[in-house]
This record gives C-alpha cells, sequence and structure tokens, in this order.
C-alpha cells in the first residue's frame, strides 16, 4: 500500500473532491424505517445479530422488512424462532461500530452477522487497523456465545460505473486489500460471504445505481441464510 503513497499524493485533489460529492450523497439517503428487533418464526431458538454499515441498515429501501436484515429474518423464520436484533449505522466504520458493540447489553448471540469495510475502504483505513477491529469485534461476538459470525465480503468497486474515476480506481485498490484480510482471516466459526458480483447487474440497484435494490437484498439474504442453515 505504501508503493501507492505518491500516486495517492498526486490524485488527492481531485479524489477528495470527489469523496465528498459522494458521501454527502449518502448522507442525504433518509432512514430506514422499521422495527430494530423481535421475536418470530417457529421451530428452535436461533437468536441472530446483525451489525454493519448502510447496507446492512437497508439504506435505500423502503422498509426494513424490505432490506437484507428484514429477508434475512423472514428466511430463517420458516424453520427457526428468530429472536433477531440489528445494530447498524450508514457509514459506519469497523472502528465505530466496535465502540458501539461495547457499549450495549448483547445478552447471548447464535448467530452474528457484519456487514463491514464500505466506510473503512472511504477512510483508507489500513489493513493492519482492519484486521484488528475485525478480530476485536469477532472476540467480542464469541464472548456472548455466537456459533457462527458471517463476515460480507466487500464488492468489486472498478464495477461500480457511478463512481467517477481516479477515485474508483483508488478505491478498488483498497477495497481488494481489506476484503483480502477478510478472506486470509477465516476460520471456523468464523466466515466470509464472498460479495456476489451479480449484485452489480443494473437492474439490482436503485436508479441512481449508490445502493442495493429491494431485490439485489432479497438475493443477499437468501445466499446468507443457506450458509446459516448448513451449518446450524
Amino acid at each position: 500500500m505504501l508503493a501507492l503513497l505518491p500516486i495517492r499524493l498526486a490524485l488527492a485533489p481531485i479524489t477528495l473532491t470527489q469523496a465528498l460529492a459522494s458521501w454527502r450523497r449518502l448522507t442525504r439517503l433518509p432512514p430506514v424505517p422499521g422495527a430494530r428487533q423481535g421475536v418470530v418464526g417457529s421451530g428452535p431458538a436461533l437468536r441472530l445479530f446483525i451489525l454493519g454499515d448502510g447496507a446492512a441498515a437497508g439504506l435505500g429501501a423502503p422498509s426494513l422488512e424490505q432490506s437484507f436484515a428484514g429477508y434475512l429474518v423472514a428466511d430463517l423464520a420458516r424453520d427457526f424462532t428468530v429472536d433477531w436484533r440489528i445494530e447498524a449505522r450508514p457509514l459506519a466504520t469497523s472502528a465505530q461500530a466496535l465502540r458501539h458493540l461495547r457499549a450495549l447489553d448483547l445478552g447471548r448471540i447464535d448467530v452474528a452477522v457484519t456487514a463491514l469495510g464500505i466506510a473503512d475502504m472511504r477512510r483508507q483505513v489500513s489493513p493492519r487497523r482492519f484486521r484488528n477491529q475485525q478480530r476485536a469485534i469477532a472476540e467480542l461476538l464469541l464472548d456472548h456465545g455466537a456459533r457462527q459470525i458471517w463476515r460480507t465480503g466487500l464488492p468489486p468497486v472498478e464495477r461500480l460505473p457511478h463512481l467517477p474515476q481516479p477515485w474508483r480506481m483508488m478505491l478498488a485498490i483498497h477495497a481488494r486489500a481489506l476484503d483480502k484480510v477478510l478472506e486470509q482471516d477465516t476460520h471456523p466459526p468464523i466466515y466470509r460471504l464472498p460479495y456476489d458480483q451479480a449484485l452489480l447487474r443494473p437492474d439490482l440497484r436503485t436508479s441512481d445505481r449508490l445502493v442495493p435494490s429491494t431485490a439485489a437484498y432479497a438475493e443477499w439474504a437468501r445466499r446468507q441464510a443457506r450458509e446459516i442453515r448448513l451449518r446450524v
């Protein structure tokens, strides 16, 4: 990453302007309405905890029921009594999520799903710091009984046309580095769900292509629910 420092510095005036413009667009998206915890379904008990950023919070969805979390809970509720809770904040970094997590009264957890890394990528958090923060989050979840911890892989940012160049190129390089951390740090009961590149299709993005559509959230949830079932 240090080898790229001269390039970053040379492009800084352009990329900073582009980053601020994209950041403002995200902050204008309204919060997603809906409950953030509940109990639903029938069958064996499954305590589900979701932690993350805007994607986990369902940014761009009309309601939490039509977000990743809502679809995941509904899918698992076909086989389990799901006692679920979501703690997700748009633009949250791993460090911010960790601080928030430490302040919570979590109770017992069976399965945890985290979706973090996009804000870390935008803020150019180093891979080493990202790894340490991710490990600290996992340790805290394990201390609360988690038998499965799922980390969501980062997308191939180079395929996001709404992000202008050269900022897109710089983000893509950093996203690959952070995703490699998640891949290398995978060992049961900690797993990584690779990002499905099919979710980048235009018909699976919102009209401004800034965030996933409800169809993309549903597909992501379906894949995640399938992997959880395989290990329960």
